[in-house]
């Protein structure tokens, strides 16, 4: 078996230099750690696969989640509302039902924070604050 050689650079300047590899910038501790929030409502398949779902459609109804992530009512709010708490979601109660839609400048502080630097808040598209196009809930 082989010794791997290492050099004698603090974990500081390593993390200097993964930072200039990546394009971005070493975060303080305050950030980290709104960040650590973000990324731990993020660590759940569930709720990536829920927060994808919204994306993709600009707004979606809690009643319309049900069926492609194959999970319960009850277990479908859990997930918007850890999203929401994490401020990755917004929701607007339109009856018995809320209505999710991403929250972009959040979303782009995870893609700066993963080393795109120039990422920004998608623009949405006229006509994609509302969508009628779904079941009556």
């Amino acid at each position: 078996m082989s010794k791997v050689e290492t050099s004698p650079e603090t974990s500081v300047e390593r993390d200097t230099a993964r930072a200039r590899v990546t394009g971005a910038q070493p975060i303080d501790a305050r950030s980290a750690d709104a960040l650590a929030r973000t990324m731990s409502a993020l660590a759940d398949p569930v709720r990536i696969q829920l927060l994808s779902i919204v994306a993709s459609r600009g707004e979606v109804c809690s009643c319309e989640l049900i069926e492609p992530l194959a999970k319960s009512q009850p277990t479908i709010s859990h997930h918007t509302t850890v999203l929401a708490n994490a401020g990755l979601l917004v929701g607007e109660k339109r009856g018995r039902w809320i209505h999710w839609r991403v929250v972009p400048e959040a979303l782009a502080e995870v893609r700066r924070a993963l080393g795109e630097p120039d990422a920004r808040p998608v623009s949405r598209r006229r006509g994609d604050e509302r969508r009628d196009d779904g079941p009556n809930c």
